[in-house]
């Protein structure tokens, strides 16, 4: 057994479990115009190339929105699932879906207006383009329905452990836009409005999957309007927008950077802009799935008060988030002129360069992404929500649009990917500058870059955490709960009830939990001691299991059966249990 003094085993083992389901997911948004430009490159030409990157900004705002409220409830439900209040976790969730639906359809009907009538002056002056790219919004404009309520859903598929559902979607979205795509644009010869409506119709296929399981009655997250409170809409829009705003000033700075590159460069710059972009999005999708997992996971810590996990979710971010993105860097910028051949073939091309510096210099942007997004999150669970609009106007839109507007002038497309460099770098400056002014010295470590509020859950003197992986070691958890109480003056009653109810569930778990499958397992045990309270906190990765139905249950011929659970509900002052993203979480107090 060991006492965990750097990080919460299960909680870290749990961040890669979900983490490449999120990765896939983050990918969605970006293969629809990974496919179109490689079908518009190859099999339409140079302008539809353009009406894709014209897009950009559009796609960008759609994601914004979907962020701005899958965000936002993501980190309201982590909250309520924290402390176990499961119908406000319900009406979320319905009002998660309608607010997604509703913002869906006024958007289709605003693009479909916006490409019939030639609304789009504002984004494309180029008398060429305009039209491919009106045809291109119309067939857009089926899908963002389908996409802004298909990604609520992952969230909440994570929390009911259905993550491999999200994956088969993505999947099999994948394999129909790219399928489609063959069909409406090599074979029919559709051009823009073919390249559009193959990665729609894709959308709708993700949505009707996951959808799946929220229809077919064994969810225990699913739709009650009657749950719903409209109230809330406006915390889920608080909570939400300063990680989007990210996102939607990325869109006016999509509109600038197109602007300046089509007076500075020309409308082939906007195409090798967004060949490279668009590519990079696959490997983007890392840290964007890494923020995602450690949105769940932070929101559920910031709704336990659980201060050590944050700082272990932190540390992780640095130890092992952070080596891996530039580990995926590398091997971009290694591949550059291969990953430039995907979409044009001629070396004497200007294209052909211009491509290849933006796959050389835009990666060192992902290292640093890992950092910025993991704090935003942070940073909207946490309510520090002056920090996040800070970071949501340098990153989304001031530091790339001033930076570009001072380079491209000189270095031409260049000065775009040197300006999103600059970027991070920036921004995480921010980030530790925001620590060092708090603390008044240098961050030393990851508790003090968090700057956690002093009475933010338990410190280490007032806290003990135990790994058990055996039935030997449940029998020295008592011996380490009592020390702990003594340390910290509880009366002997209260710890001799501490350490029977923790042997008494540890014991059980070891007995038939570990024994449901072939995996290996691991229980981490939390006791907490704050104010006059004992809180004992037990977790494990087994198959779910709610003592509290066990202990309902009696035999009239075996008088003992489930007599130990039974013990520890009359023993503990309150017991609650709940199925937290795949883990059971018992939270006792004595």
């Amino acid at each position: 057994m060991k006492e965990q003094r750097e990080e919460t085993g299960t909680a870290i083992r749990l961040l890669f479990r979900l983490l490449p389901v999120q990765i896939l997911l983050a990918m969605v948004g970006t293969v629809n115009g990974i496919i179109s430009t490689y079908f518009a490159s190859n099999m339409v030409g140079v302008d539809a190339m353009t009406a894709v990157g014209i897009y950009s900004p559009l796609n960008i705002l759609n994601g914004a929105i979907g962020t701005l409220l899958s965000g936002g409830s993501a980190i309201l439900c982590g909250k309520y699932m924290g402390r176990n209040e499961q119908e406000k976790v319900r009406g979320l969730f319905s009002l998660n879906l309608l607010l997604a639906g509703g913002i869906g359809l006024l958007l289709t009907a605003l693009f479909l207006a916006m490409g019939a009538f030639d609304l789009t002056g504002f984004l494309s002056r180029d008398e060429a383009v305009r039209p491919l790219f009106n045809t291109y919004l119309i067939g857009q404009a089926a899908g963002v329905f389908p996409f802004l309520v298909g990604s609520q859903l992952p969230v909440y598929l994570s929390m009911e452990n259905r993550q491999n559902l999200s994956l088969t979607a993505s999947l099999v979205y994948i394999g129909v836009n790219l399928l489609l795509q063959y069909l409406l644009v090599a074979v029919l010869r559709m051009g823009a409005l073919g390249l559009a409506l193959a990665s729609s119709a894709g959308l709708w296929v993700f949505l009707g999957i996951q959808l799946t399981w929220f229809l077919g009655g064994k969810a225990r997250i699913r739709l009650q309007i009657r749950h719903v409170s409209w109230r809330e809409s406006g915390e889920i829009l608080k909570t939400g927008l300063p990680g989007a705003a990210a996102s939607g000033y990325q869109t006016l700075r999509g509109i600038i950077v197109n602007n300046l590159l089509e007076a500075f460069v020309g409308s082939v710059g906007i195409s090798a802009f967004t060949a490279a972009n668009n590519l990079l999005g696959i490997f983007c999708a890392v840290p964007a799935g890494m923020a995602a997992v450690s949105r769940l996971m932070i929101s559920v810590s910031v709704g336990e008060e659980d201060r050590q996990t944050l700082t272990d979710v932190t540390r992780n971010m640095f130890r092992r988030f952070v080596p891996i993105m530039c580990a995926v860097a590398a091997l971009v910028m290694a591949l550059a002129e291969p990953f430039t051949r995907l979409f044009f073939r001629d070396p004497t091309a200007p294209v052909y360069m211009m491509t290849v510096w933006g796959f050389r210099l835009l990666p060192l942007c992902m290292p640093l992404a890992v950092i910025c997004t993991h704090f935003t999150c942070y940073c909207q669970s946490i309510s520090r929500q002056t920090l996040v609009h800070v970071l949501a106007v340098l990153d989304g839109f001031a530091c790339v649009a001033a930076f570009s507007a001072l380079l491209v002038p000189r270095l031409g497309l260049n000065g775009v990917y040197i300006a999103n460099i600059l970027n991070g770098v920036v921004c995480v400056l921010v980030i530790a500058g925001y620590a060092w002014m708090k603390n008044k010295r240098p961050p030393r470590n990851a508790e003090e870059l968090l700057v956690l509020p002093k009475d933010f859950g338990a410190g280490p003197e007032d806290r003990i955490d135990i790994c058990v992986r055996n039935m030997e070691e449940v029998l020295a958890v008592s011996r380490q709960v009592g020390e702990f109480c003594s340390r910290r003056g509880i009366d002997a009653r209260r710890a001799y009830i501490a350490s029977l109810c923790l042997e008494e569930m540890a014991g059980n778990i070891v007995a038939h939990g570990f024994t449901k499958d072939r995996k290996s397992h691991r229980i981490d045990i939390r006791a907490v001691f704050k104010g006059n309270d004992l809180i004992l906190r037990i977790r494990d990765d087994c198959v779910p299991f709610d003592p509290e139905e066990r202990s309902k249950l009696t035999d009239p011929e075996d008088k003992i059966k489930n007599l130990g659970i039974r013990m520890v509900y009359q023993a503990a002052r309150e017991v609650e249990y709940q199925s937290v993203l795949g883990l059971n979480v018992l939270t006792m107090r004595i």
